[in-house]
């Protein structure tokens, strides 16, 4: 089980600097609005995956006016060895990725990295918004889940690929139709792999979301389901059904039909949470998601991931908040940020790590609530332990 002890992070957003550690079991980050606790949640998911949980445009997470950022985090595995891994990001530059100090091409399948799970509000895209963004969502779960299978998405993105390439050949007279035949076999075969993935992720996940959704507060009979575009058993019917298709297919010029074409779907009483839910409603599902999912990675894998949750109190009463913080002490690690310490149930424990977050500044607080910031963060930029991760010019 790998766990996050320390995160370090220079001119990442509003931070020159800061030096934030991170408990073994809740960590709750509170201030008032736009203190810069979301920020401290997407520099510790973008240290642990390289990437940003809340912008397509990562030029948004270097500190303003400054050449570059970097992200540092410390874990530990479940030998109890400790690792670092290290992002540094320039704009127009591409990322240096490092993990113990060795340069590597991407964090996913490093072993010293956690699985990270973040509910953010602006996710709701993921239950309201384009199918697109569910299928992605499906695809990491499944790697999740089973890492050996996440060449089953690969191959079968290769393979769509390839078709798309090859309908514009035939449709310019460069190929003939019959030549389809081979890639509609190769497609219908990773066609048939992803749905079975997907479709064994769901009914795992599936099993556990209508119980915490009933939990956390959303009325009616919940319930999570795959819906897939074709009803074939087999890579042979997929390919038959391809065929069938293969006219219109040529006509707009690229392949419509196949899991690339699923969809996820969240209801309540029959109905889909995207069209007749409301805001809340729809919250509470995206949240009744990730913590099946947590769970059920849990048990799959033997570690819980880390999970972000940013304002999740906000829309809870007491009671469910109790029943939250209940589920998160399941010996994973949390992060949770709140304008309010009292609305986090048990947040004065002594086990639980308590960062008060004022503009540009992380503190630690002790038992009786007083906050040193110098334990946890520090008002100029650190030496570089990394000068490689520098940008070149920085370096300079």
């Amino acid at each position: 089980m790998v766990q996050v002890r320390r995160l370090r992070v220079r001119d990442f957003r509003t931070y020159a600097a800061a030096d934030v550690p991170v408990g073994a079991g809740l960590t709750v980050l509170h201030g008032p609005n736009g203190a810069g606790k979301t920020n401290v949640l997407e520099a510790l998911y973008f240290g642990c995956t390289a990437r940003s949980c809340r912008t397509a445009n990562e030029r948004e997470v270097v500190r303003f006016d400054a050449p570059a950022a970097r992200v540092e985090v410390d874990t530990t595995d479940g030998e109890g060895d400790r690792h670092t891994l290290a992002v540094g990001f320039a704009p127009g530059e591409p990322k240096r990725i490092r993990v113990d100090g060795a340069p590597v091409e991407r964090l996913t399948d490093s072993p010293a990295r956690p699985l990270v799970s973040v509910f953010l509000p602006d996710r709701l895209e993921l239950v309201k918004g384009a199918p697109t963004g569910r299928r992605a969502h499906l695809d990491q779960l499944v790697a999740a889940l089973w890492p050996s299978r996440a060449a089953n998405r690969a191959q079968y993105s290769r393979a769509i690929a390839q078709r798309n390439a090859l309908l514009s050949r035939v449709r310019s007279g460069r190929a003939s139709p019959a030549s389809l035949d081979a890639w509609d076999l190769e497609l219908a075969r990773w066609g048939i792999a992803l749905r079975d993935d997907r479709a064994a992720a769901v009914e795992r996940v599936g099993a556990m979301f209508p119980a915490i959704a009933g939990e956390l507060g959303l009325n009616g009979a919940a319930e999570l389901r795959y819906r897939p575009r074709s009803r074939a058993e087999t890579a042979g019917e997929l390919a038959a059904e391809l065929a069938e298709r293969r006219a219109g297919d040529l006509d707009r010029g690229f392949t419509q039909h196949g899991p690339h074409r699923d969809d996820l779907l969240f209801q309540r009483d029959g109905r889909d949470l995207k069209a007749f839910g409301s805001q809340g409603e729809q919250r509470l599902a995206l949240l009744s998601l990730l913590l099946a999912e947590r769970a059920v990675l849990a048990q799959e894998r033997g570690a819980a991931p880390l999970m972000l949750l940013d304002d999740v109190m906000s829309e809870l009463d007491a009671d469910r908040r109790a029943l939250l913080i209940a589920r998160l002490d399941d010996g994973g690690q949390a992060v949770l940020t709140t304008t309010d310490l009292a609305h986090v149930p048990g947040g004065e424990a002594a086990g639980v790590v308590r960062l008060a977050v004022t503009p540009g500044v992380v503190s630690v607080e002790d038992a009786a609530g007083s906050s040193p910031p110098a334990e946890a963060s520090s008002a100029s930029p650190p030496a570089p332990t990394d000068p490689t991760m520098l940008s070149a010019a920085e370096a300079a």
